[in-house]
């Protein structure tokens, strides 16, 4: 296993920052996941750990070793695309083969261990297929067996799963998280993707403008986030102006509110707060009580398969409310809705 440090890493191109000074310490054998926009500078960090760039500034380290200078193919790192790089002209089989013939490794014993790794990707059948007769995930297998099968230390994955369809890409979390569950390689991932990255990760460091904006397990960056931006891009969030009364109270544009133990806690001087849509309760319309529960007004319904997302306005303002399919609300319909304290979090 290996640790792999990032120490004040900065890449700048054409005088403009892509990375900027972002220190990250990943564990041996931790599964991390870089989270931002396109732009944010996350794969241009993966690159930088992989030796495909030279940083501009700042060190990179493997185990307390300095290899911000030494070449990609020394660095005993395995690098996954999204566009596969398969070689056409090759079956499976060679394709996963070429980095052991690379290494001068014997024919005999290349097959030998392209067979285990086939089994283990579960592709032994289509050995002799070309990948122009392959579907995209299993293309996808072939490119992760062929940067398996060389043993990395340390296993780099550039959003590999961004061409694969919704199914595909569910199935392909899985089989990614079981083998880096049964190979405990480390492992750092770069997606766009906020479901991809909380299913897989171990922590989550949240990329904006080449800066790490936070770097915490994924139940605390989606229900704690650091600030109003890493709210906005988890989604899924109620964000309304509010103002501190107390410690344990806020005015928000619903009415008063009070606050959790864990919510108080959040910014001193909060300017805005957060709420998840699953997060509110929702009920028919009666006498409203008087903790954090409010009458409101369902102006629009959206069918969203398992779930109805609902629009409401509720006194000077509007909440959007995520529940079951199989409740029946519509247009028009008067409901009470409950703010639960401890889910309310405030933003700076």
């Amino acid at each position: 296993m290996t640790q792999v440090q990032l120490k004040n890493l900065s890449k700048v191109f054409s005088g403009a920052p892509a990375v900027d000074a972002i220190n990250l310490d990943v564990a041996c054998g931790e599964f991390l996941v870089l989270l931002g926009p396109s732009g944010c500078g996350k794969t241009t960090s993966l690159r930088m750990v992989c030796g495909l760039e030279q940083p501009t500034s700042g060190s990179i380290w493997f185990n307390g070793q300095d290899v911000t200078n030494l070449p990609v193919q020394k660095r005993k790192v395995g690098l996954v695309s999204q566009r596969f790089g398969l070689f056409p002209h090759m079956t499976v089989e060679q394709n996963v083969a070429f980095g052991l013939s690379v290494r001068g490794m014997p024919a005999e014993e290349q097959m030998r261990q392209v067979g285990e790794m086939l089994e283990i990707v579960r592709l032994s059948a289509f050995a002799k297929r070309f990948p122009s007769q392959l579907s995209g995930g299993q293309m996808q297998r072939v490119a992760i067996a062929r940067t398996l099968v060389t043993k990395p230390e340390v296993l780099l994955l550039d959003e590999p799963m961004a061409s694969l369809d919704t199914l595909l890409r569910s199935e392909m979390r899985q089989f990614i998280r079981d083998l880096h569950d049964e190979y405990g390689m480390t492992t750092l991932l770069v997606t766009h993707d906020q479901i991809e990255a909380m299913d897989l990760a171990d922590r989550i460091a949240v990329m904006f403008d080449g800066k790490v904006a936070q770097l915490a397990a994924p139940d605390e960056i989606y229900q704690r986030p650091a600030n109003e931006q890493t709210a906005r891009f988890m989604g899924h969030s109620n964000i309304f102006v509010c103002t501190r009364t107390s410690e344990q109270h806020i005015d928000s544009p619903y009415g008063p509110l009070s606050l959790g133990e864990a919510s108080a806690h959040g910014a001193m001087k909060p300017s805005k707060a957060m709420l998840r849509f699953e997060s509110i309760q929702i009920g028919e319309c009666r006498e409203a009580p008087q903790n954090n529960a409010f009458s409101g007004t369902i102006t629009r319904a959206e069918f969203l398969g398992a779930m109805m997302r609902y629009t409401l306005q509720v006194g000077e303002g509007s909440l959007t409310v995520e529940e079951a399919s199989t409740i029946k609300r519509k247009t028009g319909d008067a409901v009470t809705v409950t703010l639960p304290p401890e889910q309310i979090w405030l933003l700076q």
